[in-house]
């Protein structure tokens, strides 16, 4: 199954505390499938890792090694232009209430038409709202 996979699932298979069976089949499905991301994802997982670092959760090397588990991946980044961005996620956040960066994976999942992968409550009760499947 693809889908398109938030930042919550991705640092789940990081973080052990934050895995559950779900996180882990999504990660096992990538053995035949792809998953997709907005742009924006590298820099919201490059962010967790930071401040994970800073807070000493995990150390440098353990960072590096995820982000080479994450390139050995099938991770496709969707390449929508700017403009686009404003005409979908913008208006998603705006009637759903969610930030513009929570909104990009709904906006992604709904232009594609795949299910959304996320742990993130109020991005579950949007994506349930506008009929959007869950992976």
């Amino acid at each position: 199954m693809s889908y398109v996979l938030d930042t919550s699932v991705t640092m789940a298979w990081l973080f052990e505390d934050e895995a559950n069976p779900r996180t882990e089949r999504l990660l096992d499905a990538l053995r035949e499938e792809q998953a997709w991301v907005p742009s924006l994802w590298y820099y919201e997982v490059g962010n967790v890792l930071a401040v994970a670092e800073r807070r000493g959760r995990i150390k440098e090397a353990q960072a590096r090694h995820f982000t080479e588990l994450l390139r050995s991946l099938p991770i496709y980044v969707d390449e929508t232009e700017s403009a686009e961005v404003w005409d979908g996620a913008l208006t998603l956040a705006r009637t759903q209430l969610l930030s513009v960066y929570d909104a990009a994976y709904l906006d992604l999942a709904m232009k594609s038409g795949l299910p959304l992968a996320t742990l993130d409550n109020a991005l579950k009760n949007s994506a349930d709202k506008l009929g959007v499947e869950l992976a």
